[in-house]
């Protein structure tokens, strides 16, 4: 039997028809030859997940995604179609987990298997998504609280820079650089005087010595008083010191109750008032010898003349 042209076209056609199909669907993670299971998850964001994206169990390459797209009930999630092309089995509890593949970007999705005894998962099952928080991620979590302090202490940098402006305005600035003018000129004088007390104690270093070695002496002579002084009998003399202030006190207390002679003095009033009065007289006899000289020649010349009152004047 003799195969025309137009059969054999046909067979061509039909053939790259069916490579095509089977080239465009291995491209994109799906085997029509092999009998893998679908499961189906979702997600609020991929960031960049693409079909034939990679789909491991515990960091080995089971599978790929097929298919990224809207669920289509209105609530704006992606759902995600994955072909798991091993045989092994997990709990339909399990978890499918998207995480980021490297620094630059990427994702992937790890089933994260569950053995917990409930029911085999099946193709066409739905799987609860999960995400992992990338490096990136991470180091925006620990960095979001260092912004805020950053930006804390750059708002208080502001405010004392504006602060600082305000208080060095042109008048404080030249009073400023007065100060430091007359700061250099203070250490230059300084200097001066640092050099010639310098000069001063080359030129007196003599005498220098010999101001040392007397108060090197002077030091020696009173180590050898102070213990002249440690080795007399200290105790003793304070002892007598204590009597002579007891038997002095003992005089104090005679002279308080009116004891002897001065005390009598002291507190009898009788007899003060015979030496108060015998001294009122005694004014008196001078008073009148000065008035009457004339008066007390008799007893020199031994006459008796009598005594007569002074007339008052």
């Amino acid at each position: 039997m003799k195969i025309t042209k137009e059969v054999k076209t046909g067979i061509l056609v039909i053939i790259g028809i069916i490579l095509f199909i089977f080239g465009f669907n291995y491209l994109k993670g799906q085997n029509l030859l092999d009998s893998s299971r679908t499961f189906y998850t979702s997600y609020n964001n991929v960031e960049g997940l693409v079909p034939s994206t990679p789909v491991t169990i515990n960091g080995l390459s089971v599978g790929r995604v097929i298919d990224v797209g809207f669920k289509g009930d209105g609530s704006g999630k992606l759902q995600i179609k994955l072909r798991v092309e091993s045989d092994f089995e997990f709990s339909k509890n399990s978890k499918a987990e998207l995480y980021d593949t490297g620094l630059i970007g990427g994702k992937a999705i790890a089933i994260i298997p569950a053995f917990d005894g409930a029911e085999k998962a099946k193709s066409n099952d739905v799987l609860q998504g999960t995400v992992k928080a990338g490096l990136t991620s991470l180091l925006a979590q620990s960095l979001t609280p260092l912004q805020e302090k950053i930006e804390i202490v750059l708002t208080s940098a502001n405010v004392l820079l504006t602060n600082l402006n305000d208080v060095f305005d042109d008048k404080t600035k030249a009073n400023l650089k007065t100060s430091i003018a007359g700061l250099s000129s203070t250490i230059e004088s300084f200097k001066k005087t640092s050099n010639s007390l310098d000069q001063l104690m080359k030129t007196n270093k003599v005498k220098i010595d010999v101001v040392f070695s007397n108060a090197e002496k002077a030091s020696t002579d009173l180590t050898k008083i102070t213990g002249s002084l440690a080795e007399s009998d200290l105790g003793q003399t304070v002892k007598n010191l204590e009597s002579t202030l007891d038997n002095f006190n003992k005089i104090l207390v005679d002279l308080e109750n009116g004891e002897g002679t001065m005390g009598k003095l002291l507190k009898d009033d009788a007899l003060y008032n015979n030496l108060e009065g015998a001294s009122k007289e005694m004014e008196a006899l001078i008073l009148d010898i000065k008035l009457h000289p004339a008066r007390y020649r008799r007893i020199l010349s031994k006459k008796e003349i009598p005594y007569k009152e002074p007339e008052d004047n």
